[in-house]
């Protein structure tokens, strides 16, 4: 189904403009957005407030920027807005302080709105960004208004552990599974009861969203959030294919399939690896997926303008697909190959942990791995962590998602 006044479902900002803005007549605003921030019409929230006369005194931009122009972990300066002649504070600079909204940058504001599109994976720091913005505002006079959108990837699949607060960083910084099936709203009510928050905010949740739905069940328009998030298909591999970050493989940035796509240069035998991969699959097998040997060329980032040996992965059961154990048979598979490593630069700011513990929120996965055990058996500790997390879930979860 295609967007537009037949759509299913109705965001958080279809909601407000179906209202004709009135939340926001008469208040001094600052948004917190990106470039998927838009209605059903794919009108972006700030041209629904210039169009409206709402009084904006302030943008923020999360990581990539405002305009979604910046690749990962590229600091974002600060900048004016053209069209409105408003400044656009970055939230993702050159140090981790730079990734927290100040309290004085909201001391003109009454209203904060933030519309960012999620994509149902603790890595994407979106999230964290309103955690810090909730913090920012408590206390204070200013309302947060928080527009929710879809978890493109579905409301109720559970994937993971939770994170170890020693592997705490903007990859992880709350104790959430890797795939936690929750959308922004229901994140935004955990942030608050973690931190004990005493923050004016107000969801302006969904009509029509059903927790079973992908993305392209919606009838929503789907504008990629981030340079590497083209498509819902992207989204769907996400949270098993950003581990491939924190290991020298390719996680098919510079390509037109990122995360779907995984490998290297050392890898001189695609066909080698896919059957590796299944063979360490363990006892739960690749349901849902087939892994296709590949190769391609990187145009930047790791690898660029070198043949890399790999696989596609192609979701064929969208329920049946385990992708945080997909990607973990892979890293298995991949550490078989002579020239395998774990990234060991910096990681989101953080330098004394490797990328790889960050990503998981534990070291114990990595150092089963690294003792050859196959990815069944490498995550099976995460089980009764996610487990616990179900039972803290669920009572975040909205009523009026069916």
């Amino acid at each position: 189904m295609g967007a537009g006044t037949n759509a299913v479902v109705r965001s958080g900002l279809d909601v407000v403009v179906d209202e004709g803005m009135v939340r926001l007549k008469g208040k001094r605003v600052a948004l917190l957005g990106h470039p998927a921030s838009v209605d059903r019409s794919l009108v972006h929230l700030l041209d629904r407030c210039l169009q409206q006369d709402v009084n904006l005194v302030r943008l923020f931009g999360p990581e990539h920027g405002l305009l979604g122009d910046a690749q990962d972990m590229a600091h974002v300066g600060h900048d004016q807005d053209k069209r409105s002649g408003v400044d656009v504070i970055s939230l993702y600079g050159p140090t981790r302080d730079s990734l927290f909204l100040k309290r004085e940058q909201l001391a003109d504001v009454d209203v904060l709105v933030c519309d960012l599109q999620d994509i149902g994976s603790r890595y994407y720091t979106f999230a964290y960004t309103i955690a810090f913005a909730l913090r920012a505002a408590a206390g204070t006079a200013t309302k947060v208004l928080v527009l929710d959108r879809p978890n493109p990837i579905d409301g109720f699949t559970v994937e993971g552990n939770v994170v170890d607060p020693k592997f705490s960083s903007f990859v992880g910084e709350y104790p959430l599974c890797n795939r936690h099936g929750l959308t922004l709203g229901e994140l935004c009510r955990f942030f608050v009861a973690h931190d004990k928050l005493d923050v004016d905010v107000d969801v302006v949740w969904m009509t029509g969203w059903q927790r079973s739905m992908l993305f392209t069940d919606t009838g929503l328009p789907w504008v990629l959030p981030s340079p590497n998030m083209p498509t819902p298909d992207t989204a769907l591999v996400y949270p098993g294919g950003c581990l491939v970050e924190g290991t020298n493989l390719s996680e098919g940035r510079g390509t037109t399939r990122p995360f779907e796509l995984c490998g290297a240069p050392y890898i001189d035998d695609a066909y080698a690896f896919v059957e590796r991969a299944r063979a360490l699959a363990g006892a739960k097998g690749l349901p849902g997926v087939v892994l296709r040997p590949c190769f391609f060329r990187p145009t930047f980032q790791k690898h660029a303008g070198t043949l890399c040996g790999g696989v596609q992965l192609h979701v064929v059961d969208a329920r049946a697909f385990d992708s945080l154990h997909t990607s973990v048979a892979l890293l298995a598979a991949a550490r078989t190959f002579t020239g395998f490593d774990w990234r060991r630069s910096t990681y989101e700011y953080v330098s004394d942990r490797l990328a790889i513990d960050l990503l998981w929120g534990d070291d114990t996965t990595r150092k089963l791995l690294d003792e050859g055990k196959d990815a069944s058996t490498a995550t099976a500790h995460h089980e009764a962590q996610r487990q616990a997390f179900l039972g803290t879930r669920a009572a975040l979860l909205h009523p009026g998602y069916a």
